[in-house]
């Protein structure tokens, strides 16, 4: 089962208002970014390298949110975007569960 098949479940299990969303490239579909939107949630996944703009600014329709994060990395680069968008705490926050696995051995359990 893919990452997009599962993003709106996941998103119905958080309790309370979700302002932002990010997830690595596996989360970069087109569902994962309507879903968000459609329950106003500004989405930071940054897409593939060799993503292309689907909807182009003379379009009449509202500017999509993935063309929206490719535009911004266009114009100032994938790192800095990262960093002005909030992504990088995405990263921190994958860090530390990696510190977590190597401290307790990687079999965490909910109980």
């Amino acid at each position: 089962m893919s990452d997009d098949q599962v993003f709106s479940d996941l998103l119905d299990g958080v309790e309370g208002e979700i302002a932002q969303v990010s997830g690595d490239g596996a989360d970069d579909k087109y569902k994962c970014y309507e879903t968000a939107h459609q329950r106003g949630i500004k989405t930071t996944i940054p897409p593939r390298k060799n993503a292309v703009i689907r909807q182009h600014g003379n379009c009449k329709a509202l500017p999509a949110p993935r063309d929206e994060n490719l535009r911004g990395i266009r114009q100032i680069g994938r790192q800095k975007w990262k960093h002005e968008s909030g992504y990088h705490r995405r990263s921190l926050s994958g860090t530390t569960m990696f510190r977590f696995k190597v401290l307790f051995g990687g079999k965490l359990r909910r109980r």
